[in-house]
Formats: C-alpha cells, structure tokens, sequence
C-alpha cells in the first residue's frame, strides 16, 4: 500500500548515506521498491523512476540509528548528476504505519439490521 501524501517521507524513510541527491519523489520511489521487496522477501529490484534509474538490494539486515531502526537497503543508481549509491533503512515507525493502514482497509464493515 503507498504511503498517502500526508506521510513524510522521512517517517518512512532514513537515509544512511548517499552520493547523490535525494528528493522526496526519489526517496518515496526507493520506498516504494524497498517496501516490495522487504514484504515479497525478494533480493533486489528495479528502480525507474524520472531520470533515476537502478538496483535496489535488500542487504537482509537490521540497523539501528538512535531511536530509528528498521531493515537496511542499498541502492546503486544512475541518475542525471551520474552514477550513486544509496544507502537507507526503512523506518520501523513508517512499516508500523503501514502495516495499521492495510489492517483498516482488509476491515469488513459490520452490517446494521
């Protein structure tokens, strides 16, 4: 499910370290890509998203950065400033999030008679 727009996307997201410039549509594309591939379990996947394109690889970990703490994924893209690497977690906070939301939408509305 994606996030709605009143969801920072640093709630959902944490860079660790980057080497090229994040905005919020290419950090919200990374969740995108992460989040499928940390529920499917899946390795990698791809990233396409305006003039950023790659790889991004579930490193299967956990970090933790102070209070923020979820699994860690690397990306290594192409983007028009040149080639980069991403390295980011998702944000145990924004999966919790996420997990309610689906939970509320998988809701059978109870019938009134």
């Amino acid at each position: 499910m994606p996030p709605n727009d009143d969801v920072p996307y640093w709630v959902l997201v944490s860079v660790l370290t980057a080497t090229v410039p994040l905005d919020q549509g290419l950090a919200l594309a990374l969740h995108r890509v992460a989040l499928d591939l940390f529920k499917t379990g899946t390795a990698a996947g791809h990233l396409d998203y305006q003039l950023a394109h790659g790889q991004v690889t579930n490193l299967k970990k956990e970090a933790l950065l102070g209070t923020v703490g979820g699994p860690v994924f690397e990306a290594e893209l192409d983007t028009e400033r040149g080639a980069g690497l991403v390295r980011f977690l998702l944000t145990r906070q924004g999966l919790e999030l996420l997990e309610a939301r689906e939970a509320a939408t998988r809701r059978v509305p109870e019938l009134l008679n």
